[in-house]
């Protein structure tokens, strides 16, 4: 791959990221932006308060397949832009341009990126989906999950999956951070 077709496809990473699916199929369906309602976050979790599980994931699968697109274009063989691809589809779905900077909390997306270059990190994650489900605390667990992430991919991959792991999953936490901060500062 040249670098004018990498280039495109980083950028196309970021864009297919941005597409709000959670909240197309709130609007189309239901007429609610997820903006203003539950949480506020256009995720699937903030749909299923709206709309109930099955449209909940359908989105979730959609918001997790856009973040192995650009991954699986740039190909395991460069796996750093495959990384950087999937970094960013996920910033593309925390402030996307088609929300005006909104969007949600990356983690279906971020999933996606990591199922397709470092696989055991994605199972990190679906193992926090499955316990939050389970548990009914689904954002505390998948907060569990992705600190859980960097051991763990340490301990059965190699440096550059952990790397990789924490370029897809950093801007997961600047949101946070960035949110956190705003808190603070409204108190």
């Amino acid at each position: 791959m040249n670098e004018l077709l990498l280039a495109g496809t980083l950028l196309l990473s970021y864009f297919a990221g941005a597409v709000p699916f959670s909240q197309l199929v709130s609007r189309r369906n239901y007429g609610v932006d997820l903006r203003f309602v539950g949480t506020g976050t256009v995720s699937p979790l903030n749909l299923s308060h709206v709309a109930g599980a099955r449209p909940a994931v359908l989105a979730g699968a959609l918001e997790g397949a856009k973040g192995t697109l650009g991954p699986l274009l740039v190909g395991a063989d460069r796996p750093g832009y495959a990384a950087l691809a999937g970094a960013l589809a996920v910033t593309g779905h925390l402030w996307s341009p088609f929300l005006r900077g909104a969007g949600g909390r990356g983690l279906a997306t971020a999933t996606g990126a990591l199922l397709v270059v470092v696989w055991p990190a994605a199972a990190v994650m679906c193992t926090g989906l499955v316990a939050g489900v389970l548990v009914r605390r689904l954002v505390q667990a998948m907060s569990v999950a992705l600190f859980a992430l960097v051991p763990v991919v340490l301990l059965v991959d190699t440096v550059v999956g952990t790397l990789a792991t924490m370029l897809i999953v950093a801007p997961i936490g600047a949101k946070t951070a960035i949110l956190i901060h705003r808190r603070g500062r409204a108190a």
